[in-house]
């Protein structure tokens, strides 16, 4: 049994990721360093580590002389990322539904209801199990396809996020996901690519409509 050491670097990445997913670091934000790391108890060097890949995440924004920003959210860019997304995504789910092994059907099944019991908890980071649900579906595709869509997937997180706000989107994504998952249970591929198709793009009309083209 192979066992996880988890940097201070790691351990400040997923701390600081989580605020600015939540919320908590808004949009614009300059990120003050000095207030991290005296919060986490880590020194310079973790943090700037963690904020260089959080910069790489395209979450944050360096300037010389100035530091980090949390980057705004902008209609343009969750206009390319899901667009980008919709191009790719339903035919790698496709391709996936006809790959899986035993395995692999446990592991996407487990990640729905894990993401399922996040969503009905308060305070939960559920748009990362979200991430983490759909790309159990596309892992099976192959390992590029799967490195390619996890960077978009990464990128969207945010928009993800500000999508599922309205009353009642985070039924219909619960109600979508299920059966997505039971057409690639079921290996029926054609469906899943087209249930896939229809998902991702009407969170891309919501988002144009929420935050302009």
């Amino acid at each position: 049994m192979s066992i996880v050491v988890r940097t201070l670097s790691d351990q400040t990445y997923d701390v600081v990721r989580r605020h600015i997913l939540m919320g908590t670091m808004a949009p614009g934000t300059p990120v003050r360093q000095d207030v991290i790391a005296n919060e986490l108890g880590v020194s310079k060097i973790p943090l700037r580590e963690a904020l260089g890949r959080l910069e790489q995440d395209g979450l944050l924004t360096s300037y010389p002389n100035r530091g980090y920003v949390v980057r705004p959210l902008s209609g343009a860019e969750a206009t390319e990322v899901f667009a980008l997304r919709l191009k790719l995504e339903p035919g790698a789910t496709a391709d996936g539904a006809r790959n899986a092994t035993a395995e692999d059907r446990k592991v996407a099944q487990e990640a729905l209801t894990t993401l399922e019991q996040q969503q009905d908890m308060d305070g939960t980071d559920h748009v990362t199990g979200n991430r983490v649900f759909h790309l159990a579906l596309i892992r099976p595709a192959g390992p590029v396809t799967h490195t390619l869509l996890k960077r978009l997937h990464i990128l969207s997180e945010r928009y993800v996020r500000v999508h599922l706000a309205p009353q009642g989107r985070e039924e219909r994504a619960r109600r979508e996901h299920r059966q997505i998952l039971e057409a690639w249970l079921a290996g029926d591929s054609a469906l899943v690519e087209s249930l896939t198709a229809n998902h991702i793009g009407a969170t891309l009309y919501d988002l144009k409509h929420q935050l302009g083209d």
